[in-house]
This record gives structure tokens, sequence and C-alpha cells, in this order.
């Protein structure tokens, strides 16, 4: 299978400082791994030895490049914001050396029907395995490797199953890419959230990069759980039932920025974002959340890996044996992977999912029996059977507040 890795995309919150947890007995991994990001995967191309991928990438029509209408330049004008001038250009360039990076340099206009049917269906991902050094020497706490959980489809209607879950799509320098993502509840408008959780690394191409831009959220899609030949010809409404939400705002951590790369490197237990989304059609006045139905609520407070019985990781995998068109999920008692022995244990369970599965949701019930997210798919290996997740403490709750509070007057 193609390898895993994550695509990077979210913004920066300056306030937001980095937090460490405490360091326990250390296991060494018994291998070097090789590791990829599982946000993206490519449409069906995997390279002879099979590595995998979890995001998604197609090009765009003609020759690739996005004209932004005249009317939107105009109300971005209003706003003080001249696309063509804005940054000399640099939202328009794909030069690395002017990646726009900065939380105050995100844009991402609201463009018409971009995201029809073909373009959301070819969405592919460019193959990067990840620098084994991210695992070179004995850091932190590390468990045996977990066996492979067979990853198992979600029945459909996706909606009626994983109400929360969806594609991310966006465009990067190498094309047009997907991961998955999670509606989250907004403690700032309750039972009317417009909050999209999703790995850091599917808006933001961390230390190399930057924003990646036309982010939209497409909720359940292929509820009806369609196969690719029925996709063909599918109408973009039965592609994406409720709706495509763009986001017009989206951050993530200060050490995903810093130090995050296109393997993950050590940015992966930094490798979360939250995203806010507005319909890209009138939507009756109704948010996400209601749109939906549901949102799920955010624990950051969750319990040691050691402690957690179960955790349910969702995702949309697009590497072979899958074809990104269908949901799919795996549960497993997770283990733990450090990345660096200063920085947070990762969650890590084992999983058959491939690229396109990043930044996919993980659920684990409390003792009251109900569901939230306490993490999200950053990493695994090239040859698949793990996935692993950041484990969200202070860092995460600090964007997500950060994000919460923005928009709370709105």
């Amino acid at each position: 299978m193609r390898s895993i890795r994550p695509l990077f995309a979210a913004r920066r919150e300056r306030s937001v400082r980095r937090t460490t947890f405490p360091v326990l007995a250390a296991v060494g991994l018994a291998t070097a791994l090789a590791l990829t990001a599982t946000a993206c995967d490519s449409s069906g191309d995997a390279k002879a030895g099979g590595e995998a991928s979890a995001s998604v990438s197609a090009s765009a029509p003609g020759d690739g490049k996005i004209k932004i209408p005249d009317d939107i330049k105009r109300k971005l004008r209003e706003h003080g914001i001249d696309i063509d001038k804005w940054k000399n250009g640099a939202w328009k360039n794909w030069d690395k050396d002017d990646w726009l990076r900065e939380a105050d340099e995100f844009v991402n206009p609201i463009i018409q029907g971009l995201w029809n049917p073909d373009r959301m269906r070819k969405a592919n991902d460019p193959d990067k395995g990840v620098d084994a050094n991210d695992l070179s020497g004995d850091q932190g706490v590390t468990d045996p490797t977990p066996a492979p959980v067979q990853a198992q489809a979600v029945r459909p209607a996706y909606h009626d199953s994983a109400p929360t879950a969806g594609k991310v799509f966006f465009d990067s320098p190498e094309g047009t890419m997907v991961c998955s993502a999670t509606v989250v509840e907004d403690p700032a408008h309750p039972g009317k959230s417009n909050l999209v959780w999703t790995a850091g690394h599917c808006v933001h191409a961390g230390r190399k990069g930057g924003w990646y831009r036309n982010i939209a959220f497409v909720p359940a899609y292929n509820n009806a759980g369609r196969t690719e030949a029925e996709l063909q010809s599918a109408t973009r409404e039965q592609i994406a039932p409720y709706g495509v939400w763009w986001g017009d705002w989206a951050q993530t951590s200060d050490q995903w920025i810093e130090r995050g790369d296109e393997t993950g490197g050590q940015g992966a237990p930094y490798d979360f974002a939250v995203i806010h989304v507005t319909p890209e059609q009138g939507n009756g006045g109704k948010s996400l959340e209601e749109t939906v139905g549901s949102a799920l609520p955010v624990n950051f407070n969750a319990p040691a890996v050691p402690k957690v019985d179960s955790i349910t990781a969702t995702g949309y995998p697009a590497a072979a044996p899958f074809d990104g068109q269908k949901l799919y999920q795996c549960q497993d008692k997770p283990g733990r992977l450090s990345i660096v022995r200063t920085d947070p244990t990762m969650y890590r369970i084992g999983c058959t999912m491939t690229g396109g599965s990043s930044g996919g949701g993980w659920v684990e019930r409390g003792s009251d029996g109900k569901p939230a997210l306490v993490s999200n798919t950053s990493i695994g290996p090239v040859t698949s059977g793990w996935l692993a997740g950041p484990r969200l403490g202070d860092v995460a709750k600090g964007i997500y507040t950060s994000v919460s509070k923005k928009f709370a007057n709105q």
C-alpha cells in the first residue's frame, strides 16, 4: 500500500505554548519504521512495493490554475484584501519561498462549483515516505507494534452510522488533495457548531511550506456508499448530500508549523487542526451541526493511554486496496508511540486503513458511555497495519478555544 503521510494545513495561534507530559519507562521500537503521514492518498497509482498514503489529489480543469471570480475579488477588497497584490501575489504563487505561513495570512475565498463531483472523486495524494530517523533511539514510551486490525466498512447511509464524519478537500502544489475530518461541538454556539476537526497537515504544509488553498469540508461524502463506477455519473447532490462547506478560518499548532514535515516529523504529536466553515450556498441560516444533526464533544483530558479500553478511528482510506470513496472504521485498544522523548506520547492502534484516512476522528467512550473525540489520524507505517494520532492536551485545547472565541459573536 502507499505510504501514509500527513497533509498539512491549519492556522497558527501565537499564544499557544508547547506542553510536555511526564515520561514513563522507555521501550524502544524493535525496528526502525518508515512512516508516512496519513492525510492524503493517490487515486490508485500505488507504487511497486505497495506503499500507502492517507490523502488524495487531482488536478484542476484546464491548466490547473484557479481563477478567482471578479465579484469575489471585489468583496475581498471591501475588507481590505486585494488578492492580486496581497503579499506580492504570494497567494497565487506556489514557490515555496513565498508560502503564506503565518496566522494572519490565511485566506480561502469561496469559489462556487469548484468542488464538482469529478474533482472530488479524483482527488489524490503525492506519495512520500517518512524518515526512519523520526523514530531513532529509545525516546519516551513506545509499546510493541500492535497487530493489524482489519478496517470495517461503515454501513450506508453514513449519515445514520457516523453523522459527524466527512472529507476535507484542498489544493496543494502537487495537486488536489483530500483528508478525513469530524464535526465537533462549539462551546460558543451550543447545538449550532460550524467547527471541523482534522489533522494539521491537512491545512498547512509544516516547516517547509504554508497554508493550503481552497479548503472545503463535505460531510457524509458519498452518503449512500456508491461504488467507484456508480460515482462516475453521480450528481454533486448525491456525492455531497449535506452541501460543501468552505473553511473561512483554520488554525493549527506552532509545533506543527515549525516542526512538521511531509512525513510527519517531530511535529506529529501536535498534528491537529480546527477549521471554521461556512456553506458554499445558502443554507437557510442553519449551522453545520444543525444540518448534519450531530457534533462530537472534544476531550482534552482523556485518560492515559494504558487506561483507555478502546478507540474507534473513522476515515476514507484511498490507497489500495481501498479507493477513497467509502467510509471505514477500526476499533482497537491503543498502545503508546513516542517520537520525541520530551513531547506527548501518541496513541497507536492496529488498523489497515491507508492514505486518505488522515485527519479522521478517534473516538473513545467515557465512563458515562458517551462518545468524545480524543485524537485524529496522523501517521502510519509504509507497509500499513497501524495508525498513530496525537493525544489532545493543552495545546489542542488552546487552538480549539481560540477558533471558537473568534466566531463567538457571529
